[in-house]
């Protein structure tokens, strides 16, 4: 891995898996961002099931639980910059994710396997998500250590 260097205003620079892990969290933050806002939007009609099973009710709760998927797409996007430094706020953001990868599970117990756009999502949320943790944890104590010898 390489050695992160910092800039003239005493910022980082991304070199290494740390630049990586920006690249990532960034192309899978959209996903959240625009799927989130698209749910809150369109509302549970636009989703592939049937129509006529889209209640008030659903729809509000598929609207309301959007606005959270919209909110984390946003609270990884503002770690990237720092994401050697925003721990605390990507494993909770990431955790959540896990935790809906498991309440996908429970739903998948109950009702049976969902739509093959679900099934790419508890892929992301179980497997994913804790990939991304132990990455971030990595290029934090890279960081961490790297700071140490500059000082």
């Amino acid at each position: 891995m390489m050695a992160q260097t910092d800039h003239a205003d005493g910022e980082p620079q991304p070199t290494g898996s740390r630049h990586a892990l920006q690249i990532l969290l960034g192309v899978l933050a959209a996903v959240p961002l625009a799927s989130g806002l698209y749910g809150m939007l369109a509302g549970a009609a636009a989703w592939p099931f049937a129509q006529d099973e889209v209640t008030a009710t659903l729809d509000g709760e598929f609207r309301f639980t959007n606005a959270f998927w919209f909110a984390a797409g946003l609270v990884v996007f503002w770690a990237i910059p720092r994401v050697e430094r925003r721990t605390g706020v990507l494993r909770a953001a990431l955790g959540t994710v896990f935790l809906g990868g498991l309440a996908r599970l429970l739903a998948i117990a109950v009702h049976g396997v969902p739509h093959p756009v679900f099934l790419g999502a508890l892929f992301i949320e179980l497997v994913g998500a804790p990939v991304l943790l132990v990455w971030q944890a990595r290029v934090a104590a890279a960081s961490r250590k790297s700071d140490r010898e500059h000082q």
